[in-house]
């Protein structure tokens, strides 16, 4: 999905949840620099339930919630970082879309790395391990091979 639609994904879900709950949440809609701020953040953040959608492109009880949970803290004068920082205090770095380089999430970087490395030395080994195969043939697989082509090479017109 492009940013473009993520953006207009959201401004439709805040848009559409700004009603739903005007009576306990803090709206951004009327400010579009906290709108924006929202959204930017929003799509940072993954959905702990749908876990492949955004805070901001689910519409998971949840992922209102967070979004909720956002809307207060940017009321609230907390900075981005501030707010990260409490998203992930609170859900740990899972709800992090890019989780920060750390021992916990190291296998989460590396591990597509080391798969593909893993992977491509399984070829090299069965390439050197079929090249060895087909050119190491024993005295008498040489002379049963030879014997064979000579009466094939006899019976071709």
């Amino acid at each position: 999905m492009t940013n473009i639609s993520r953006l207009l994904s959201a401004l439709l879900c805040a848009f559409a949840l700004g009603g739903a709950g005007a009576n306990s949440a803090l709206s951004t809609v009327d400010d579009p620099v906290a709108l924006a701020r929202e959204l930017r953040l929003a799509a940072q953040l993954r959905c702990l339930v749908c876990q492949n959608q955004s805070i901001a492109d689910s519409n998971a009880e949840l992922a209102r919630d967070l979004r909720q949970k956002l809307r207060e803290q940017i009321a609230a004068g907390k900075s981005d970082e501030e707010i990260i920082a409490f998203m992930t205090a609170r859900y740990g770095d899972f709800v992090l879309y890019r989780p920060p380089f750390k021992a916990t999430t190291a296998l989460l970087w590396l591990g597509p790395a080391l798969l593909l490395a893993g992977g491509m030395l399984l070829v090299v080994r069965l390439v050197k391990a079929r090249r060895h195969i087909a050119t190491e043939l024993s005295p008498e697989e040489r002379a049963r091979a030879q014997r064979l082509l000579a009466g094939a090479e006899s019976e071709q017109p």
